[in-house]
């Protein structure tokens, strides 16, 4: 029999996913959120993939034309659970398609809006702002693992716990640090011991205290790696959480221009860099804008944020009408510029952000942008 291997050299559905969770992890993205893979085979080796924010029937027909087996798209489809995949249904029309056409579709929502580097950083890099960072890093998300291991040992676990991905603070990896000591211990007699004797006396061996900071979702991975290099039989290790932000995952972003604007050339900056029809915003024509945050899509849960760190305005998408008063002060005057440029404006840039991302790791895919507007929304003039 003979052996496709240039199918073969082909990244997997699998592969693909497995390096996209490495820079969002599913477990970063919001409790409501339905992300990951939702059609189609996982071991489909994929010669070319189509990227789009949104998935709608012109985007499958442009995959099939294209001969993409793999459709990654930042909304998911799969929202909320489905009672039925039928013709007839807008759900089931494009399960369906997909399905019939062999094609897999994955989603990267708001793991991606987490993301360092991801939707709201890329978008605070389009409108040129400077020093970016994220405007709500996500709470309960860091812990601290405590560990001992013999001197002969320690290189070995200190490598495994890095690969598994501890120790990553803002742009550094492999973070760590040690102590050194001397460990006590008596084995039982049912025990396996790396030192000493099952039943013998009590033992001291040199061992270092190693300390390394690890992401929620990250930690099962990172205690498995710990298990698997460390020598002995049962490894003493402490988990506690750690009060502080978590520098590499958050929502929204802020930052700064790089020269101070009045707000209605701000505002011309957001319409053009973003090819927004319309604006709709709440703010003082005659105020100044320096420093600026960001939600890409729906961020009216950040007001509040973008207010305490300063803004001078704040864009995103989704406002409703209410949510506008939120920036005025006692005497009715806008404490920042509240602005929504359209949720498909500010996050339209995923396609290219996504498209440059799995190139680079990804060369032998053809990755295709849609040539597709997928907003349904249209503005009268």
């Amino acid at each position: 029999m003979m052996t496709d291997t240039s199918s073969a050299a082909r990244p997997t559905v699998a592969e693909i996913a497995r390096a996209l969770e490495v820079w969002a992890p599913p477990a970063s993205a919001q409790s409501y959120d339905n992300v990951g893979l939702q059609v189609g085979d996982a071991a489909a080796h994929i010669e070319a993939a189509l990227l789009a924010l949104d998935l709608t029937p012109a985007v499958v027909q442009e995959a099939i034309a294209a001969g993409a087996g793999l459709i990654v798209t930042h909304h998911p489809l799969i929202f909320k659970p489905l009672r039925s995949v039928r013709r007839g249904d807008w759900h089931g029309d494009l399960i369906l398609d997909l399905a019939n056409a062999g094609i897999a579709l994955y989603a990267i929502h708001t793991n991606l809006d987490a993301a360092h580097g991801g939707v709201s950083i890329a978008l605070a890099e389009r409108l040129g702002l400077r020093g970016v960072d994220f405007l709500r890093p996500l709470p309960d998300s860091l812990y601290k693992l405590v560990t001992f291991v013999p001197e002969s040992h320690f290189e070995a676990v200190r490598l495994a716990l890095a690969e598994a991905g501890a120790g990553a603070i803002g742009a550094y990896d492999a973070c760590a640090f040690a102590l050194s000591g001397t460990g006590y211990f008596r084995p039982g007699p049912d025990a396996n011991p790396h030192i000493g004797t099952a039943g013998g006396g009590l033992e001291q061996v040199a061992e270092r205290r190693l300390e390394v900071e690890v992401a929620r979702w990250t930690l099962p991975a990172v205690v498995a790696a710990l298990r698997a290099a460390h020598p002995y039989e049962t490894v003493a290790y402490d988990v506690y959480p750690v009060l502080q932000p978590y520098s590499r995952t958050g929502m929204g972003a802020i930052g700064e221009l790089e020269s101070t604007l009045p707000l209605d050339a701000f505002l011309g900056r957001v319409r053009d860099r973003l090819d927004a029809g319309h604006l709709r915003f709440a703010g003082s024509r005659d105020a100044s804008v320096r420093r600026v945050a960001v939600c890409g899509g729906s961020g009216s849960d950040l007001i509040g944020d973008a207010l305490r760190a300063g803004a001078d305005a704040y864009v995103t998408a989704d406002i409703t009408y209410h949510r506008f008063f939120d920036v005025l002060d006692g005497a009715g005057d806008p404490r920042m510029a509240l602005i929504d440029a359209g949720h498909y404006e500010t996050e339209r840039h995923t396609e290219a952000l996504l498209q440059q991302w799995l190139a680079t790791r990804f060369s032998k895919v053809r990755w295709i942008r849609t040539g597709h507007g997928t907003s349904p929304m249209q503005s009268y003039p």
